[in-house]
């Protein structure tokens, strides 16, 4: 059963993917043509895309496999064939269900390991490769959870991405009660092996009754920021929370600097982001009963792709009527995120027990 179903999934993962990358290599030609960026790092833009692409072609290509396997198998009598030997119809397509478990994990874990990597190396070389300085109208400004309780904020008045180095900075930390604790200044930070240097440092130490030390001023201060240059890049450029992982998402939901509306958006999208990988194994779910009608005079292969492509245009319009409807009504989102997954598993069910009693 696997071994049938890999051949169409394969085939259903390429044209999906190439479907996608067709709009990716149309932002590549603006890249060269306008911004007149190097083919190379076009190229590399375009190849560090795929993964985000990826996600969302793995559920249709799972679509696809299971029907014309499905289909294949039925129209050739084969599981008539396997219900004459003793094999049930459950456990003839067993294994398809598990592959829809297994690569729905997979696909998770892509989503929340390699997509965000990916994102950040597109932020990376699309600045690398313009040659540009992200200054903004106003003040760069970053929050971030320390370890041991409290709050931090990094202030700075224009960010390089190419010499990886924030200019004239100014950081605060707040205690857990949310009074000062350290206040610095500096006229530049740089980031190299992982860790931030402060130059030309200005530090002021307050104690817990209100008094205020002038730290000795120092040339280079090793210092801690808790953000990367990509996070810079990414959060200061309005980051899509749907090329963040879940942890990213959080940490930035935590820090309560968001408005009403982007906490809305993001915390919808962190409900999605858990839910949307398990259409693995929903359209697996849906693909089989539908893969078990037999096509006359041949074409099974242009009516699967046909079917695919009906069932998930479907889903992804519920998805996202869900998803307006999980950013009104905010303490249900967790619910409208899953809501999708839910009725289209009730769907197969329904058709699955229907088909498993023929």
């Amino acid at each position: 059963m696997l071994a049938e179903f890999a051949g169409p999934f394969g085939f259903g993962l390429s044209a999906f993917t190439l479907i996608f990358a067709a709009t990716q290599l149309l932002q590549i030609g603006r890249l060269v043509s306008d911004q007149h960026a190097p083919l190379l790092a076009a190229i590399e833009v375009f190849l560090w895309s795929l993964p985000g692409e990826v996600v969302l072609v793995i559920p249709m290509a799972m679509l696809l496999g299971t029907l014309l396997a499905v289909q294949r198998l039925s129209g050739e009598s084969e599981v008539t064939a396997m219900k004459a030997g003793g094999i049930s119809f459950m456990r003839a397509v067993a294994p398809l269900l598990v592959g829809g478990v297994l690569l729905s994990v997979a696909t998770f874990a892509l989503q929340e390991k390699v997509v965000p990597y990916a994102a950040g190396q597109v932020t990376q070389i699309q600045n690398d490769a313009l040659k540009h300085v992200s200054v903004f109208n106003q003040d760069l400004i970053t929050h971030a959870s320390l370890p041991g309780g409290g709050r931090q904020i990094t202030i700075a008045t224009a960010f390089d991405p190419l010499d990886r180095t924030l200019l004239n900075v100014t950081l605060v930390q707040y205690d857990v009660r949310g009074n000062p604790s350290y206040e610095a200044f500096a006229d530049r930070a740089r980031f190299e092996a992982d860790q931030w240097t402060l130059e030309n440092v200005s530090e002021y130490q307050f104690s817990p009754d209100g008094e205020v030390y002038v730290l000795p001023k120092e040339a280079e201060q090793k210092i801690s920021l808790y953000q990367t240059p990509t996070d810079i890049v990414k959060r200061m450029s309005g980051d899509d929370p749907q090329q963040m992982s879940l942890a990213q998402i959080a940490d930035i939901v935590r820090t309560g600097q968001l408005t009403d509306n982007e906490v809305r958006k993001y915390t919808t999208v962190f409900q999605q982001k858990i839910a949307q990988p398990f259409a693995c194994f929903v359209f697996v779910l849906i693909a089989i009963p539908f893969g078990l009608r037999t096509v006359r005079g041949g074409g099974s292969a242009s009516l699967g792709f046909g079917l695919a492509v009906a069932i998930v245009f479907v889903y992804y319009v519920v998805a996202t009527v869900c998803s307006y409807l999980g950013e009104a009504f905010l303490p249900l989102a967790a619910l409208w995120a899953w809501m999708p997954n839910l009725i289209f598993t009730a769907i197969g069910v329904a058709r699955l027990r229907r088909a498993a009693a023929v």
